[in-house]
């Protein structure tokens, strides 16, 4: 019994200890989760989740856009009887707004703060007399703009009022600003007057727009106020089309039916097709406007690196505020057709930020381009370059053209990679089989690769440099220019050899630092050859003397004394150091004065010669032998 109950006491612990141990992190993880289910936060979270409608298929949305495009329409139509009534209370609200607050009627305060700018603006055009430029003008207007923002942040206006003189005051301003920049990108004066009417009533439409909200006019009211300034807008858009512009007929109704339909587009709401209508019919003449206006008012040389900035930066500028208004009204608009789906939301910001990644690339390539091209044609005019200065200008044009072909591609390489990943392709499989692909391209042509790689090679030793005069093999003449992978040679009697890098071996160059040219002359056995030491000498320095010769010498002409004895008459070694390829012309001049001088000399060349002679005994019988057969000859002629 005592067994029994010490077991049954024994399994009584374990029980209860079993019953006390903690529970297991998966029952912890339940209980947390009960918790944050029983949080009213949580609860009020999920239930705002089930309220949310799910997404609609594309045929849904499309018709859902089509009805929400006629009911804007149709209360845009409705709206148009209600416009005078809506614009007398939105005038009569903001002219007692101002009236309350103790200032002048509202529509007397900008003429003031226009006065007073136009009289700060006069003032410091007295002060500043000179030629009306683009930068007095610019200048003249910051005045204007200074005195009446001035004016206008230090007082404290009325609501209603602010709002109103901000717009008012913004577009005065801006209206000037375009002003200038038609005056200097537009010559003929009836076109200026077409443009400034049509940017005058643009501003006033998109002020009243801006101010509808703020003073208190119905949205659908201030859409009819828009659709009418539109109507406008067409109007003389399509009359200066036809009366402004020297085209074609056909160019004429072209740009008259894009017209018609962009406004068909804006008048149903869609903005940014509107938009993106708008920049392809008028960004390519505006582009050409705003770069001759730039390079009009660049003082920098013709294609420098500060006139390529200063132009491709102002067209650079132009497309981007192209593209942010396209980003800020893709972003904004309720009814667009990518307004509810992501993935045309994705392609439509990817597709905006490649135009930026091409303007860059653009701007950094004709930069990149401009002061390449400038390096390769500077040269100091009425100065010869030294020896050094030389050699740097020649190793420049070596390498600047094979560096510029390595920017384009490089650029256009990284330029294609960045868009394609903006457009939400994986570059990383194509890096990865572009690496692949391009070992097999190394294996398929080796003798390819081991031409690039010799000429990179060839170029880091400046083994030679555009304009050197090279051998190699049977391959000589003059470097004219390289590639990735050849060189070009012009032999000096006309022909070109295009040789690869993997082909060209061992270079002789015949063009660097210096080159002694010796030549032999023969004379006389009984030549005085001090005499003729004296004559080279004086010969040598003659010709250091001559100022066509002269510079090109690095050691004179000297005779360096008696080479050997020949078979006709004594061999004299003359020699002389001179700059690289110059030695032959100095040497065809040396010939001739040496020539002239050992002729008045007396000192006589080595001719070749016989001289035939025998004994005295050989000498006589031949003499008697030669009288005979006279007196033979003689005496045959008598009987004869």
């Amino acid at each position: 019994m005592k067994w029994i109950a010490a077991i049954a006491l024994f399994l009584v612990l374990a029980i209860n200890a079993q019953a006390q141990t903690p529970a297991t992190p998966g029952q912890q993880k339940i209980d947390e989760l009960v918790r944050l289910l029983q949080d009213p936060e949580v609860q009020s979270l999920l239930e705002a989740r089930k309220s949310q409608p799910a997404p609609e298929p594309p045929e849904e949305m499309v018709f859902a856009w089509k009805n929400a495009m006629r009911a804007r329409v149709d209360a845009t139509l409705a709206a148009l009887p209600r416009i005078p009534a809506e614009v007398g209370a939105a005038v009569t609200r903001t002219r007692h707004d101002a009236l309350s607050a103790g200032y002048a009627p509202v529509f007397v305060i900008p003429l003031c703060l226009l006065a007073a700018g136009m009289v700060t603006e006069r003032l410091y055009l007295r002060a500043r007399a000179g030629a009306a430029s683009l930068m007095t003008k610019l200048l003249s207007l910051a005045v204007f703009t200074f005195a009446m923002g001035l004016i206008f942040f230090a007082l404290r206006w009325p609501p209603l009022t602010e709002a109103t003189l901000m717009l008012a005051l913004a577009g005065i301003i801006a209206f000037r600003a375009v002003s200038i920049a038609i005056d200097f990108a537009v010559t003929r004066p009836e076109i200026r007057r077409r443009i400034r009417l049509f940017i005058g009533v643009l501003f006033v439409a998109i002020a009243s727009a801006m101010l509808g909200k703020p003073i208190g006019i119905d949205p659908a009211v201030t859409r009819a106020i828009s659709w009418c300034f539109s109507l406008v807008l067409v109007i003389l858009a399509i009359e200066g089309v036809i009366s402004g512009v020297a085209m074609s007929l056909k160019a004429r109704l072209a740009i008259v039916l894009s017209v018609l339909i962009l406004w068909v587009v804006w008048s149903i709401g869609l903005t940014g097709l509107f938009l993106i209508g708008v920049y392809m019919l008028l960004l390519p003449p505006l582009l050409k406007v705003v770069g001759n206006a730039a390079e009009t008012a660049s003082s920098a040389e013709p294609r420098s690196v500060r006139q390529v900035l200063f132009v491709r930066g102002s067209r650079a500028i132009v497309l981007l505020l192209a593209v942010a208004s396209l980003a800020a009204v893709s972003r904004t608009s309720t009814t667009s057709l990518i307004a509810g789906n992501p993935a045309a939301q994705a392609i439509a910001y990817g597709l905006l930020k490649s135009l930026i990644v091409l303007l860059l690339a653009d701007l950094v390539w004709h930069l990149s381009r401009a002061w390449i091209d400038r390096m390769l044609a500077s040269a100091p005019e009425g100065v010869a370059p030294s020896p050094a200065e030389s050699a740097r200008r020649a190793r420049v044009r070596t390498l600047l053209p094979i560096f510029r072909n390595m920017l384009a591609v490089l650029v256009a390489v990284m330029a294609a990679l960045i868009v394609l990943a903006q457009l939400g392709v994986e570059i990383g499989p194509l890096i990865a089989g572009a690496g692949i692909f391009g070992v097999a391209l190394g294996f398929g042509s080796q003798t390819l690769v081991k031409d690039v790689i010799s000429g990179v090679f060839y170029m880091l030793d400046d083994a030679f440099r555009v304009g050197e005069y090279i051998q190699s093999g049977s391959y000589k003449g003059t470097v004219e220019g390289f590639s990735l992978r050849s060189v070009r040679l012009r032999h000096h009697r006309g022909p070109v050899f295009t040789v690869p890098f993997g082909a060209l071996g061992a270079v002789e160059n015949m063009s660097r630092d210096w080159v002694i040219d010796k030549f032999r002359i023969s004379v006389g056995f009984d030549t005085d050859i001090n005499k003729a030491r004296k004559i080279a000498k004086a010969i040598g320095a003659e010709l250091q003397a001559d100022p066509e010769v002269g510079p090109l010498f690095i050691e004179p002409l000297k005779m360096k004394g008696v080479e050997e004895f020949g078979d006709y008459g004594i061999v004299l070694s003359f020699a002389m150091t001179t700059v690289p390829g110059q030695q032959t012309y100095i040497r065809r001049k040396a010939y001739l004065m040496i020539r002239e001088a050992f002729k008045a000399a007396g000192i006589a060349f080595a001719t070749p010669s016989v001289q035939v002679g025998g004994d005295e005994k050989t000498g006589a019988a031949a003499a008697m032998i030669a009288a005979r057969d006279r007196q033979e000859k003689t005496a045959t002629a008598a009987e004869g």
